[in-house]
């Protein structure tokens, strides 16, 4: 009787696992592929190649995560892959949370901070309201950065601050505000540098994943989660970024909303409209060129179930727009101007 050597085992094993990768690499290479031109985004390039972008939108963001800004943007002249359509994306959740933190009862709310903890009633204007906020990026992912004044600054910890004072503005007015991206030790900070960290937990304490599309999601599935309870109500979700576009590009806080939300559009719009008269009355001689447009492709956007706006800010890398970002008091006055522009969209419901 012939025995086998462990070697020829080993040799066996050696060539299958070669086979297997090469099989699986092989798979990947066999993907097609388009290059993204001027203007395009991830709907064009995939109704390019002929593929349906409402199926297979996850599918490439998950594929080509790497090649794309903020989850949503393409770059010009950069190869990308296309899914097959019957590819699905795989979402991680988080490992373990952070143990949940009661609040103080009758001292404030503790997350606005020392100084910002208690917030003045001013008025009943939103009453029965509820309003859903979330700051753009957070945790392992700052968003767009920048340099000012040689220290580094980030997305993600002006579009909390922005984000936390307009939720102690809608407050004031009797809504009931869930603060969905939330760091538990910042609170409102009127500095022109906010140190970075990231810290950042999503609603109830969850960590925030550390893919992308993962992080998305679970931002989609708590917003969504909450709506469900408080079916009947008035819901509103309103997202904050800071945009990250060329450096010499100077632009205006501009509004996004779902194409088929005749509510979301409302709402966006008349945001806008509070814009535009703010403008005119505290910069007379300035044009007012934020605008506001549908833009489904948009992850929470898409799959957000309240009626929503997405705000980006203005420009992180551009000297005119810092002066925007970094002014406490800037950032004040736009957060007090949403909250009024989320006023009037109440109010004409």
């Amino acid at each position: 009787m012939k025995f086998i050597s462990l070697s020829f085992f080993k040799n066996v094993i050696t060539l299958v696992f070669l086979f297997l990768s090469f099989n699986v690499t092989a798979q990947k290479d066999s993907l097609e592929t388009v290059i993204a031109e001027k203007g395009e985004g991830i709907y064009a390039l995939l109704r390019k190649k002929g593929v349906n972008p409402y199926e297979t939108f996850d599918a490439f963001v998950a594929l080509n995560i790497d090649n794309i800004r903020d989850s949503i943007h393409v770059y010009e002249g950069r190869t990308y892959k296309i899914p097959n359509v019957e590819e699905k994306v795989k979402v991680q959740e988080p490992k373990k949370a952070i143990p949940n933190v009661a609040p103080n009862a009758g001292k404030g709310y503790g997350i606005f901070g020392k100084k910002y903890r208690k917030v003045p009633i001013k008025s009943s204007k939103l009453k029965n309201a509820v309003f859903y906020l979330v700051a753009g990026h957070g945790g392992p992912d700052p968003g767009a950065m920048a340099t000012y004044a040689g220290k580094p600054i980030a997305e993600d910890e002006y579009a909390y601050d922005i984000t936390l004072r307009l939720a102690r503005e809608l407050i004031s007015h009797g809504a009931l505000v869930y603060i969905i991206i939330r760091d538990n030790n910042d609170g409102i900070r009127d500095k022109r540098i906010l140190k970075i960290d990231h810290d950042e937990v999503a609603y109830q304490n969850k960590v925030i994943p550390l893919n992308q599309l993962a992080r998305l999601k679970q931002r989609v599935d708590i917003v969504n989660e909450l709506y469900a309870k408080h079916k009947g109500q008035y819901q509103r979700l309103i997202v904050t970024h800071v945009d990250s576009r060329s450096k010499g590009q100077n632009i205006d806080v501009f509004f996004y909303h779902h194409e088929k939300s005749k509510s979301g559009k409302n709402l966006a719009e008349n945001i806008h409209k509070t814009f535009q008269k703010k403008y005119k009355k505290y910069q007379p001689n300035r044009t007012y060129s934020g605008t506001f447009e549908h833009r489904t492709e948009l992850y929470l956007v898409r799959k957000t179930w309240p009626a929503m706006t997405f705000i980006e800010i203005g420009n992180i890398r551009n000297k005119k727009d810092q002066k925007r970002i970094l002014e406490p008091d800037n950032r004040q006055a736009l957060a007090k101007w949403i909250s009024e522009g989320a006023i009037l969209d109440f109010q004409k419901r």
